[in-house]
């Protein structure tokens, strides 16, 4: 029996509940049993298994990490992982990078999924392979192998076979037109994966999506859990047609004044990690100001708990969008 059949049995066997929507990509099950985490994660050189996880946990909590890093189970000979990893849900092949000079993330594929009406994006990174027969815009079902486990990166630090893991994302796209966007605030700079640079994907995390399913089963709603993010911050734009808008428009909440004139613009609450979850369209009389981007409020608790994205920051007593912050704002409405 080959390793794609093998992956797929062993799937069938651990992860068979009703109405599912997403699926450990690996069969480390680890994160679901009481104090399993040091089992299912891989931290950074030196530092615990937390470091392995979603969120602001690196560099005393200054440096984002976008997905789980988890172990593998098992290895060859050589002490190489030889674990299968498996698509999260059903789905199509979106991207594949099989030349590991050109990405951090060494080989990687990026899966779409259809969830509730909305584009969700998997990610599979350090791979030893993706398969063979892979290529964009074929489909996969849930819990297909579509690569194996590995260790592969272009960074100056290599990683090593004790800490050999996939790390795995779940995201939001933030614009279909990147790669003009990138062209024009960026010229002359390299931008070797077009539309699937991840400057254009918005991670949320996996491991709550994966917990939150698990305590539901049937009435987990990946869009009820999105919608409930806790707010950085909120910011208007003047502007009324980006792709966010029509790509996800489960966010968009409505607003009886702005529907019965016309709407000027968005007031946007974004998570920590830059997530625009709520959308409210406004009136020209419902703004002030003729500025095309403010920023409106600040959590300074949230900020405080989760910095590590700099969208914002603090000059005296007011609060400003800081590079980073107008960069994605730029991005997001283009």
């Amino acid at each position: 029996m080959d390793w794609r059949a093998l992956a797929g049995l062993i799937c069938l066997a651990l992860l068979s509940a009703h109405g599912e929507v997403f699926r450990l990509p690996t069969a480390n099950t680890a994160l679901f049993e009481p104090g399993g985490q040091e089992r299912f994660f891989v931290g950074t050189v030196g530092k615990p298994w937390t470091s392995g996880t979603f969120g602001c946990v690196r560099t005393d909590g200054w440096q984002m990490h976008e997905g789980l890093d988890i172990r593998c189970l098992q290895r060859d000979k050589r002490g190489e992982p030889t674990d299968p990893v498996m698509a999260t849900a059903d789905g199509v092949v979106a991207y594949i990078n099989r030349r590991t000079g050109l990405s951090n993330y060494g080989n990687y594929l990026i899966l779409r999924h259809t969830i509730e009406g909305m584009e969700v994006y998997s990610l599979y990174a350090h791979l030893r392979e993706v398969r063979a027969d892979l290529k964009p815009g074929q489909e996969v079902k849930a819990g297909e192998a579509v690569g194996v486990m590995g260790r592969t990166s272009n960074t100056a630090q290599a990683i090593s076979k004790e800490r050999a893991h996939v790390h795995f994302e779940l995201n939001l796209l933030v614009n279909d037109r990147f790669a003009e966007w990138y062209k024009k605030f960026h010229p002359g700079e390299r931008n070797d994966h077009g539309d699937w640079n991840g400057q254009n994907l918005l991670a949320i995390d996996p491991q709550q999506v994966l917990l939150a399913e698990r305590r539901q089963g049937n009435a987990f709603r990946l869009g009820t859990f999105l919608k409930a993010q806790t707010e950085l911050c909120r910011v208007m734009v003047r502007d009324t047609n980006f792709p966010w808008l029509r790509r996800y428009e489960l966010f968009i909440t409505s607003n009886m004044v702005a529907e019965a004139q016309s709407v000027a613009g968005y007031e946007i609450a974004l998570n920590f990690n830059g997530l625009p979850y709520e959308l409210i369209p406004r009136t020209a009389s419902e703004t002030k100001g003729k500025a095309p981007v403010q920023l409106l409020s600040v959590n300074e608790a949230e900020y405080r708990k989760n910095p590590c994205r700099r969208l914002v920051i603090k000059r005296g007593n007011r609060w400003e969008l800081t590079a980073r912050g107008q960069n994605l704002i730029s991005l997001l409405t283009f």
